[in-house]
């Protein structure tokens, strides 16, 4: 069974007297342990695409499953409580609590766990910032650290909550070159030795190459899904035009 599953999905938003599709007819599933790349350009529809798959926010046509219940009609606190305990977040700007240690940040969403105790949010805490690799940074506050190990407590805060399936936002984004190929190379690290799944919504070339599922997006609607089968891509369904750039 897939974690999650898209069917039909339209997204209308209203600006002004206007209004404008976002997402129109774009159906998708997440299944687990994939390292997922959803690329296409700004405007394109797939942070829309990933904010509604995380419900975050809700499709004006369309089914959401999540690990096979339909969430598409819940209620606000019904979704907050889904994200909780299935999704974990990472954003290109990190959205650390800037008051708040590193440790403090990764704990603040297992604070809603009222089954969790303190000394078990503290074991959590401190294994996922030894995975990311920032044990000896747990007390700094976000002006403290880089970029990068900002990144990495995103990363930490996004896993702790034991999340079926992590959703990033263009995580490389606001990352240098090198900083950005270490954080690539810990969440794949954390894909093929830990399981975690990954869906990114990306322009970064990089990010796609190390994907082994990518979704093509333009205008709101899917025009590639390919799979990478002995390093090359094989497309299973393809609607670009020839005259689309081919590279990956």
């Amino acid at each position: 069974m897939p974690i999650i599953r898209v069917d039909d999905l339209s997204k209308t938003y209203r600006l002004g007297d206007q209004d404008v599709t976002a997402l129109e007819g774009v159906s998708l599933t997440v299944e687990e342990g994939v390292f997922m790349a959803i690329a296409g350009p700004s405007g394109s529809g797939k942070s829309t695409l990933l904010n509604i798959m995380g419900c975050i926010d809700t499709p004006s046509k369309g089914r959401v499953e999540i690990e096979g219940k339909d969430v598409s009609g819940q209620s606000p606190d019904d979704l907050a409580d889904v994200r909780a305990r299935t999704i974990g977040f990472i954003f290109q700007t990190f959205n650390l609590l800037p008051v708040l240690s590193a440790f403090e940040n990764v704990e603040y969403p297992l604070l809603q766990m009222r089954e969790l105790s303190a000394p078990e949010r503290r074991e959590r805490v401190n294994h996922y910032l030894s995975k990311v690799g920032l044990a000896k940074y747990a007390h700094h506050r976000p002006n403290q650290l880089s970029g990068g190990q900002r990144q990495r407590v995103a990363v930490a805060r996004a896993l702790v909550t034991h999340s079926r399936v992590v959703l990033a936002d263009e995580p490389t984004a606001n990352l240098d070159r090198r900083t950005g190929e270490s954080i690539l190379n810990l969440m794949r690290d954390l894909n093929q030795n830990d399981g975690t799944t990954f869906v990114f919504s990306t322009h970064d070339k990089r990010v796609m190459n190390r994907a082994d599922r990518l979704v093509r997006m333009e205008d709101g609607q899917i025009t590639a899904l390919g799979l990478r089968r002995d390093g090359a891509w094989k497309f299973v369904q393809d609607r670009r035009k020839p005259e689309d750039d081919p590279e990956i």
